[in-house]
C-alpha cells in the first residue's frame, strides 16, 4: 500500500471567513459629513470667480480711486416680465431676463428725447466705443417711457442698441434716481446676471464713467463672456435693421 493512502483518507478542512455585517457596509456619520463637506467645497469653487470679482471691485479697489458712480447696496435684480413688461418697438413682448449675459448701460427717457436724453445717448455710444476690443461685453439699452415713439432721426445712431418700451412706473420700481433727480437723469449699469449695481451721477464725467466700467469689466473677466445666446439675441432686437 502506498504511504500516501492515510493522507488521502483525511477529511478536507474548509476555513469560513466572517463576512462584513450589513451595518458596517452602510455610510457612517463621518462619511456623511465628509460627503457634505465635499459638496460645499465644490459649490464654493463654482461660485468663487463671481465672489472674487465683486470682492475685488467693492473692497480691494485695485486702482485706489473711489468709484465715480454710486454702488447700489444691495444690488437689485431685474424684475420678471410681470413686474417689468418690456416690448420692442413693434409691440412684441420681451422677457427682461433675456437681457442677461451682457453688461448693460441703460438710459431711461421719453421717446421725444429732449437735450438731456440726447446727451445720455451720445455718451452711452461713445463710452461703449471707447472700450475698444472689450466693447462687445457691453450693450446699450434705451428704455422708452411714455406714449411718444422714439424720434426717427435718432434711430440710425441706435443701430447697435436695444430700444425697448416700458411703463415709467414699472421702470421706476427697479431703477432709482438720486435724491432730487429725475429717473431720466442718469446712466444705469446692470451686470450680466441682470443685477442693477451702479448709477452714474447726473453731472457725470465721461472719463470717470469709462474708468468705472473698465474696472468692472476687468474684475468680471473670469466669469463674464461677450455675447448672448444666439437664441436670445433675436428677442432683444427692437426694430427692423437694428440688430446687434
Amino acid at each position: 500500500m502506498s504511504n500516501d493512502a492515510p493522507n488521502a483518507a483525511q477529511p478536507l478542512n474548509l476555513s469560513v471567513h466572517e463576512l462584513p455585517s450589513p451595518a458596517a457596509m452602510l455610510a457612517t456619520p463621518q462619511r456623511t459629513r465628509l460627503g457634505r463637506l465635499k459638496m460645499v467645497l465644490i459649490m464654493l469653487a463654482c461660485a468663487s470667480p463671481v465672489m472674487a470679482s465683486y470682492f475685488t471691485y467693492y473692497v480691494i479697489r485695485p486702482t485706489g480711486q473711489p468709484a465715480h458712480g454710486t454702488l447700489i447696496q444691495p444690488p437689485i435684480d431685474i424684475p420678471a416680465a410681470s413686474a417689468l413688461p418690456l416690448t420692442d418697438l413693434q409691440g412684441k413682448s420681451v422677457d427682461p431676463r433675456s437681457l442677461r449675459d451682457q453688461w448693460l448701460l441703460v438710459v431711461v427717457a421719453d421717446g421725444a428725447c429732449d437735450s438731456r436724453c440726447e446727451q445720455l445717448l451720445y455718451a452711452q455710444r461713445q463710452l461703449r466705443e471707447a472700450l475698444g476690443r472689450e466693447k462687445d461685453r457691453l450693450d446699450r439699452v434705451w428704455i422708452v417711457t411714455g406714449e411718444t415713439p422714439p424720434r426717427a432721426d435718432l434711430l440710425p445712431a441706435l443701430a447697435e442698441a436695444s430700444v425697448l418700451r416700458a411703463p415709467r412706473e414699472a421702470v421706476a420700481a427697479w431703477l432709482k434716481p438720486a435724491s432730487g433727480e429725475a429717473l431720466s437723469a442718469h446712466l444705469y449699469l446692470v451686470d450680466p446676471m441682470g443685477v442693477w449695481m451702479m448709477r452714474f451721477p447726473a453731472a457725470f464725467e465721461p472719463a470717470k464713467v469709462k474708468r468705472d466700467v473698465e474696472r468692472v469689466l476687468r474684475a468680471s473677466t473670469s466669469w463674464d463672456r461677450a455675447g448672448r445666446d444666439p437664441a436670445i439675441v433675436g428677442t432683444v432686437t427692437t426694430t427692423p435693421g437694428l440688430a446687434r
